[in-house]
């Protein structure tokens, strides 16, 4: 997997993925301490907020950019977020009112969804064979799931010799790092977008989410992410009342479970590279929808039933089973994508991948959390698991089995003949 790291360009964009993703991290920690500061009490109404408009800033954004990111450098493009995402975070120790907290955490987050598209669609230019393509994907997974380990173990060991508000200074100081490391490489040009497609803003704005609706297996893969979305709402909504609460184990117990999903994610991307060179993405991707399905079902049925010794083991397995099987899901999208569209659209379908998966994810985080506070655990892993199992069923009938390997899926605005896949 390591040996994509030969190539200078991608392990500079590599580096500077990780560096960002840790700086993240410790904002996010330090974000939940400012907000207690702050609201007291209140504070996780404070960061249900920051979170909700995290998403839609993450659904709102993304497309826009997705729709003129080929007429911008690429690295001019990255290097102006991570600019703007320092820039906000050396502002957010000095703010004294919870709406500008809203109003920073908003910005923040519109650079995050400009940046992160463009990363993607950058990576399949960079590596341009498949082979290489799809250990850069398993090492990007594995990246964010460290991250989530690693950043509030760093935030602690920080904590304990300096305030808070110097942890705002550190994600600064990463945001600076990843841009220096995308400057210090050349990226390729963006492909001009093609003479034939036409239409205004909203044409151009859209053209990414048309592109899912006119490709089966991109359609496949939004409900996949719908899926992915049911399963994960789960687990990070409400690990934390189902540790103290329901099983009364410690704080500590609470991110072992949420360890317990990610070292699943780690464990499933480190094995896939393996894997897809031996089978396509369709036989994996699938059967980890309807694995989600079945360990939602299973735990809800024993959430209904009063726990025992068996019950903290039972949930570790469950967690690590959710992480594995949504790794398997989220790490081949990227190749669906890179092999269902032109290299011109490679933007838009990126910046439609991230806007549309945040949506699934909008819609399963307060579902989550009001079905298990107003109905019970039982409930809401039942609702969810349904959910998971209309997603399966539905990304089974509408991805042929016969797929071709490579499909350009149409530019939705040509007056040529429809052509099927």
């Amino acid at each position: 997997m390591l040996v994509v790291l030969r190539n200078r360009t991608y392990r500079h964009l590599f580096a500077a993925q990780v560096i960002a993703l840790v700086g993240t991290g410790l904002a996010t920690v330090a974000l939940s301490l400012l907000a207690y500061d702050m609201a007291g009490a209140n504070a996780s109404a404070v960061l249900g907020t920051a979170l909700a408009i995290k998403m839609v800033a993450y659904v709102g954004v993304a497309p826009v950019v997705g729709a003129f990111a080929d007429r911008i450098p690429r690295r001019m493009l990255l290097v102006a977020m991570d600019l703007t995402r320092a820039g906000v975070a050396l502002c957010l120790p000095f703010i004294a009112q919870v709406w500008q907290v809203y109003v920073l955490v908003f910005l923040l987050q519109c650079a995050s969804a400009a940046f992160t598209p463009a990363f993607q669609a950058t990576i399949p230019h960079v590596l341009p064979e498949e082979r290489d393509y799809t250990r850069a994907l398993s090492l990007s997974r594995l990246a964010y799931d460290l991250e989530s380990l690693f950043s509030p173990a760093l935030a602690a060991a920080l904590l304990s010799l300096i305030s808070y508000n110097w942890l705002f200074a550190g994600t600064s100081v990463g945001f600076l790092a990843s841009g220096a490391l995308v400057v210090s490489v050349l990226l390729p040009t963006p492909t001009p977008t093609p003479v034939e497609r036409t239409g205004g803003v909203y044409a151009k704005v859209s053209f990414g989410a048309r592109l899912f609706l006119a490709t089966p297996r991109l359609r496949a893969l939004l409900a996949l992410d719908l899926a992915v979305a049911a399963g994960g709402a789960m687990v990070i909504v409400n690990t934390v009342v189902l540790v103290r609460d329901n099983l009364g184990r410690t704080v500590g117990d609470v991110s072992l479970a949420l360890g317990a999903y990610g070292a699943g994610s780690m464990v499933a991307a480190l094995l896939l590279p393996r894997v897809l060179d031996r089978v396509g993405d369709r036989t994996v991707m699938l059967p980890a929808a309807f694995v989600l399905t079945g360990v939602l079902t299973a735990f809800s049925a024993g959430a209904a039933v009063t726990p025992g010794p068996w019950a903290w083991p039972v949930l570790l397995a469950g967690w690590t089973l959710l992480g594995a099987a949504s790794s398997v899901i989220l790490t081949p999208s990227g190749r669906l994508l890179r092999r269902s569209v032109t290299d011109a659209d490679l933007p838009a379908a990126f910046a439609a991948q991230f806007t549309l998966c945040h949506g699934c994810w909008l819609l399963t985080y307060p579902l989550a959390g009001r079905l298990a506070a107003q109905a019970g655990m039982p409930v809401a892993a039942a609702a969810l698991a349904v959910i998971a199992l209309a997603a399966a069923i539905t990304a089974s009938a509408i991805w042929p089995r016969g797929d071709p390997d490579r499909i350009d899926a149409l530019h939705c605005h040509r007056p040529s003949p429809r052509r099927t896949f």
